[in-house]
């Protein structure tokens, strides 16, 4: 197991090389760059467009750029500096990092905890009532786009005199040494995003989880289970469900890259201090080193979640390991 872990690291290495210079050429090849703000603005001279040119580096030829990003990455984990404020990348996605983390696992864990009971309660009752319901409203939460979902949430709030809408804390505690009033304030707030960011999330892992075990309790093996005598809890717990947990946890490993790009229209919307919208706005201003390092990242823990999903479905599944 280590030795493949191993081999499936290094292979990351040209991976990510090959990925980092399909993000840059893609950049590049964008109509505009950062510069034309200057140049429409007439106050801005000719000569100081020159000077500004050769401040962020742009006078370069595009592999020379390509080169001095890389080299800066792995000799001293230098990804570059942002042009709208000249500040490093490392240090603007650092400061919304932890958020972005914080929300992401939040969502995935309550998403898991909810849409795992639900897929199997489905799959087992799939002709009873509640499971007919439960099957519509996850279409209906498939169809719903989570910013459209994030509108009508406002709208209720504020039409029921609330307002504890966008954002993650009120004007008063932002920027407020932690409390138990700004907790609180916090989870006042939190609730907007978790329905509008992982409803989606809940549909689809329940259709996911309900056609596993609707696939695996046909198995051979289960029927072998309850000839044996075992007990139906038994058998649907020691013998389904953990078979058919398994393209649930591959898909977890998928859903890393989440954390940069996934649901940037809510996170706008609710005004959620993630790297979702920065990276909106890097790719809207062309700023270049921002944009590529997010996108590099966004692909690192692609590569990163297989592996992880890879090694779990080992340590879930014995087959797998013979294999």
């Amino acid at each position: 197991m280590l030795t493949y872990a191993l081999r499936r690291i290094l292979g990351m290495i040209p991976t990510l090389l090959l990925i980092s210079a399909v993000c840059f050429l893609v950049i590049n090849l964008q109509p505009g760059s950062f510069l034309d703000q200057y140049l429409e603005d007439p106050r801005v001279t000719k000569e100081t467009v020159t000077a500004i040119t050769r401040q962020l580096g742009l006078d370069q030829p595009a592999w020379v750029q390509y080169l001095t990003w890389v080299k800066g990455i792995v000799l001293h984990g230098d990804f570059g500096f942002s042009f709208a404020n000249g500040r490093p990348v490392s240090s603007l996605i650092w400061e919304r990092l932890g958020w972005t983390v914080f929300l992401a696992l939040l969502t995935l864990i309550v998403s898991w905890v909810i849409a795992i009971p639900l897929g199997i309660y489905t799959a087992i009752n799939r002709y009873g009532p509640a499971a007919t319901v439960a099957n519509f409203l996850g279409y209906v939460s498939l169809a719903t786009p989570d910013f459209l979902v994030a509108l009508l949430l406002i709208a209720l709030v504020l039409n029921t005199g609330g307002s504890n809408v966008g954002g993650l804390f009120s004007p008063d505690f932002i920027g407020a040494p932690w409390s138990g009033a700004k907790v609180l304030d916090l989870l006042n707030h939190l609730w907007i995003p978790m329905i509008a960011i992982g409803l989606e999330g809940v549909a689809g892992l329940m259709r996911q989880m309900r056609a596993s075990t609707l696939d695996v309790i046909n198995q051979d093996y289960i029927r072998t289970a309850r000839s044996k005598g075992l007990s139906e809890r038994r058998v649907l717990w020691r013998h389904a469900v953990r078979n058919a947990v398994n393209p649930l946890i591959s898909l977890a490993g998928l859903s890393l890259p989440s954390l940069i790009s996934g649901t940037i229209i809510a996170s706008i919307v609710l005004n959620l201090p993630t790297i979702g919208p920065f990276l909106y706005d890097s790719l809207l201003n062309k700023d270049q080193y921002v944009a590529m390092t997010l996108l590099l990242f966004s692909a690192l823990l692609l590569l990163v979640g297989n592996l992880l999903a890879d090694l779990a479905l080992a340590w879930a599944d014995p087959r797998v390991r013979f294999e």
